[in-house]
């Protein structure tokens, strides 16, 4: 032992305030020392991992603490990939990720097995344990790729929906081969191990969708709620290891199903993957580097030879694979490399199954020697692989991931003509600030980062507790925008009248969207529904959203969306539109469309362009409508496009909608979207259309059938 004349500590360091202390400044200095030289500091906690750990300068043991800690960081990065994934996206490209799951496990399969048996002469037991695992791989690079804002790339989405597939199928062989070296494979093992996998499934997949709904409708706290998150991860990965699978298995299904009852642009999103990427996967990152020992490489060409192969075998047959998924679904040359980067890296389940395979004994030697299944060669040479593939996977990914945004960011530069959108929060109430916070953060494009604005107006006598108030329920909406990451501005305003104040706010601001919250027990009233028609829509160039909100976003299977007759034809209709789709994509909710036939022509095309979770059914009249918004389900919202008098699709029982809400949908959550009847002057063409990178493609198909 090295003593050390600070409080006489030894190495590796025991004190936990020291150790922590440690651990933190490698995670802070990584990112900031490699980024100036281009290097993915995830590379570089892996190798600082090295360094400090066991087989380096031992400043620090690979105790429980830490595997702990980075155990945790690996079941993120897998519940992330499936609570990013978009699942529109991921059923539109479900059999595109079941064919690269199938390339990426049985070509590096094939390449280990003949690799192991004819090369390294292992048996053939132990060859196709040493070939799985190669099939399987880590999505290490992923908060890398979602950092630059391409999670829901086509290339991610494939991958992503692969890798469960393929570590599926790799983990499950591990079981299989462990079963059979211990002599229990039968018809009993198959049966127990089907029966166990598929209960786990449904009971994650369909009743912790239940349980998440029950408790985000009754707990508001947002701590509580973050570490209901985690007991969800932990649950499902238990569950998974007692199906027989490996716990990040659990960790993906997890998230999956997690997935629609956390909004990619909500409070409780930004927090989940704070945390993760600050603390739990940098733990992960540094666990892993702690197991390289570079002195073996050394010690036997025997483990150099064993780690080629592997290499080969592994970078190789992701390569291949890659390849071979970008040449099938003709993807782009940089799609192509993102997919190869993200599935190079062999870390988790690859640990995992070395690390079974070694602990299993198969005999004796004449000497006392243990036969182990896979022998301390593999051993080694799974770390060398960890670290290379890992440093691959990091530079591709990177390098890959950076071209593809910026080739985004071009095209929405190319088709921002249009002038940005600017949402206003016109907020009265308490207890709907919150709530309107939360639509407009659904409602907004990912790149609107300043123009949303929250209003309260102050009755010109100047009270001094309508000022105090007003302070109050502007800092609550600041403080629950703050928590989502996205900047509100607060605006007080002097007015002897409310919507004056408002509309001279919109004027002002040149707002595009305008929202307003009702109160849960009073709704409609009178004195709002004169306001609103006399005062609000009487601005001919601003979307109108009135919004009822009985319970939280997140927790809304389904919308339906009512569309009259001829809405196609108002100004402001692709404009509202956006906002419907915006709330689809980024809640991830089904939405049943009911619009005349010729309105759902359009919407079916915008779909093969943007796919969103959608039904489309035909309404005859606007009444049919009616009735099915009546009998709407409990965690089923409305929303309805209306329109003003003297509009192409106003229909004169639009009048009625207000009483038809306060009877049917007191419980229920119901958006109107009032879209502007009039071009602004100084943006003839359709604004806020087509200028956002998130939905480009949406405001170029309907610009074509607008025109």
């Amino acid at each position: 032992m090295i003593l050390l004349s600070i409080h006489n500590l030894s190495l590796p360091i025991e004190d936990p305030v020291l150790k922590f202390l440690l651990v933190l400044v490698i995670i802070l200095a990584a990112p900031l020392l490699l980024n100036k030289i281009k290097v993915p500091h995830l590379l570089g906690l892996i190798i600082a991992g090295a360094i400090i750990g066991p087989n380096g300068f031992n400043v620090l043991s690979r105790d429980s603490s830490i595997v702990v800690t980075g155990t945790t960081g690996l079941l993120y990065i897998m519940f992330l990939a499936g609570l990013e994934i978009d699942m529109g996206d991921f059923k539109k490209n479900k059999w595109k990720s079941l064919t690269f799951g199938i390339y990426t496990f049985t070509v590096p399969f094939v390449l280990g097995y003949l690799g192991g048996y004819y090369i390294l002469h292992f048996s053939m037991l132990t060859s196709i344990l040493f070939a799985s695992l190669f099939s399987s791989h880590t999505l290490i690079a992923y908060p890398l790729v979602s950092k630059l804002g391409i999670a829901k790339n086509k290339a991610v989405n494939i991958t992503v929906g692969g890798t469960m597939i393929t570590d599926i199928l790799a983990l499950l062989v591990l079981a299989v081969i462990v079963g059979m070296s211990q002599g229990d494979v039968g018809t009993e093992f198959w049966v127990k191990l089907s029966v166990s996998f598929v209960v786990f499934a449904l009971i994650v997949l369909i009743v912790f969708p239940i349980i998440g709904r029950w408790f985000f409708k009754r707990v508001d706290d947002k701590i509580s709620q973050y570490i209901f998150v985690l007991v969800m991860i932990y649950l499902a990965a238990m569950l998974a290891e007692l199906a027989g699978v490996e716990a990040i298995i659990g960790a993906f299904f997890a998230g999956l199903a997690l997935n629609r009852l956390i909004p990619h642009t909500s409070s409780l999103m930004n927090r989940v993957e704070f945390v993760g990427n600050a603390i739990f996967i940098p733990f992960f990152l540094i666990s892993v580097g702690m197991l390289i020992d570079f002195k073996v490489f050394f010690k036997s060409w025997e483990t150099l030879e064993v780690a080629g192969i592997m290499l080969v075998a592994s970078i190789g047959g992701k390569y291949l694979s890659a390849i071979a998924t970008q040449k099938t679904f003709r993807l782009t040359k940089e799609e192509g490399k993102l997919i190869f980067g993200l599935s190079s890296a062999s870390a988790a389940a690859t640990l995992a199954s070395v690390m079974v395979g070694y602990n299993i004994i198969l005999s004796e030697t004449e000497t006392g020697e243990p036969v182990r299944l896979l022998n301390e060669h593999v051993l080694n040479g799974s770390i060398l692989l960890i670290l290379i593939s890992c440093t691959i996977s990091s530079f591709i990914s990177m390098a890959s991931a950076q071209k593809i945004a910026e080739s985004d960011n071009e095209d929405t530069v190319s088709g921002n003509t249009h002038e940005e959108e600017s949402i206003l929060l016109a907020i009265n109430h308490e207890a709907t600030v919150e709530r309107m916070v939360n639509l407009g953060i659904l409602i907004k494009a990912h790149s609107n980062t300043e123009d949303l604005f929250a209003l309260n107006v102050i009755n010109e006598d100047k009270n001094e507790s309508s000022v105090k108030n007003a302070e109050k329920l502007l800092h609550q909406a600041a403080d629950a925008a703050a928590a989502a990451d996205v900047k509100l501005q607060a605006l007080k305003r002097y007015d002897n009248d409310v919507v004056n104040g408002v509309n001279n706010v919109i004027k002002e601001q040149k707002i595009t969207d305008l929202i307003i919250g009702l109160e849960d027990e009073k709704g409609f009233s009178p004195s709002f529904v004169y306001n609103l028609y006399n005062g609000y829509l009487q601005n001919d160039d601003v979307n109108v959203l009135v919004y009822h909100a009985a319970q939280p976003l997140s927790t809304i299977k389904k919308y339906a969306v009512m569309i009259p007759e001829n809405a196609d034809k108002d100004a402001g209709f692709f404009h509202a539109l956006l906002r419907v789709w915006n709330i689809a994509r980024n809640s991830g909710a089904t939405i049943v469309f009911y619009a005349p036939e010729n309105i759902i022509d359009i919407l079916q095309k915008i779909m093969k362009k943007a796919s969103i979770e959608a039904e489309f059914i035909i309404m005859s009249t606007w009444q049919d409508g009616e009735r099915t918004a009546a009998q709407l389900k409990d965690d089923e919202a409305l929303i309805i496009l209306m329109a003003k008098r003297g509009m192409k699709s106003y229909i004169p029982r639009m009048r009625l909608i207000p009483e038809l809400l306060n009877r049917n949908l007191k419980d229920n959550n119901y958006l109107l979207i009032f879209p502007f009847s009039e071009y602004d002057k100084n943006s003839p063409e359709i604004r806020s259309v087509g200028n956002h990178g998130d939905f480009v493609e949406i405001g170029n198909v309907i610009q074509k059938i607008f025109k």
